[in-house]
């Protein structure tokens, strides 16, 4: 089952345009859903905190920037345009240098601190 937000459920997305309505770091807003999974767009910059998705994978697809992720032994840089998959229970830690435009791909209601609660923590379930 294929969901957009109301104010689009005739029209193409422009992810161009829900980024100029998003304006604040490690707030991610949901775009669209299928199925159980959201299609999130969230800007980053700095650093973030170690977490871990103890039930789900998380899909990272860098729209524009670069962006780190560190795992405890390593880490995997993700440039413009490439996707990675952060398999669940795995701890990891975004960072980016530079501000990151992008879009996460996970189940409805997955926390973007995972078990890790804190002043991170962001509203979930939020559309743009």
């Amino acid at each position: 089952m294929l969901q957009l937000s109301p104010s689009n459920a005739r029209n193409a997305i422009s992810i161009e345009e829900k980024f100029s309505l998003l304006s604040e770091h490690w707030a991610p807003r949901v775009v669209a859903e299928m199925n159980d999974y959201q299609f999130k767009i969230v800007r980053l910059q700095g650093d973030f905190i170690w977490h871990t998705h103890a039930d789900s994978d998380e899909a990272f697809f860098v729209v524009e920037g670069e962006l780190r992720i560190d795992f405890r032994e390593g880490s995997v840089r993700l440039r413009q345009g490439e996707l990675y998959v952060v398999a669940k229970g795995v701890e990891h830690k975004p960072y980016a240098e530079h501000e990151v435009r992008l879009m996460l791909i996970e189940p409805r209601g997955v926390l973007n601190t995972g078990e890790a609660l804190g002043e991170r923590t962001a509203r979930n379930d939020v559309w743009i």
